[in-house]
């Protein structure tokens, strides 16, 4: 049990668990939930946190294997900069380690964007706080539980 799990259960949030064998020799995390859970790779997403300056962190939530447009992100943050936060700080505030950080149950609820490419599905996963562990449900249950908004920040992969 991980706290993202106990929020959506304790927010009675429908979603699905689904777990796999995490490869300790793996650091492309998404690429392995896609591979893994056998999914289309638009439904997979990471949650990256991202340091907006002055100490003030937030979350991005992207597909897992697009890359993050920074400057749209500091637009949507209305931050001049935003850069990738380190890992520390990224465990200090959300309780999770890299690869298995989590949008939901987060230490500190942090502002929190989410890619507007998750509202063409039904249900989106997400990890659930642990390498080998992702979350299945809703993008706008995900929004409501973390606070967070839609928003155009994810590059384009071709």
């Amino acid at each position: 049990m991980t706290p993202a799990i106990d929020l959506v259960r304790r927010h009675l949030v429908a979603h699905i668990i689904h777990e796999y064998q995490h490869d300790p020799s793996s650091s492309a995390y998404g690429r392995e939930a896609i591979e893994k859970l056998a999914v289309c790779q638009h439904r997979v997403f990471k949650t990256l946190v991202v340091d907006l300056g002055k100490r003030r962190l937030a979350v991005a939530i992207i597909p897992a294997l697009s890359k993050l447009s920074l400057k749209q992100t500091a637009k949507h943050f209305a931050s001049k900069k935003v850069i990738m936060a380190n890992a520390s700080d990224v465990q200090r505030s959300t309780g999770y380690v890299l690869g298995g950080v989590s949008p939901l149950g987060q230490k500190r609820l942090l502002p929190t964007l989410l890619d507007q490419s998750a509202a063409q599905f039904d249900t989106i996963y997400v990890s659930a706080g642990r390498r080998g562990l992702e979350i299945e449900l809703s993008s706008n249950d995900l929004v409501l539980l973390s606070q967070g908004k839609l928003a155009d920040i994810a590059e384009t992969h071709s």
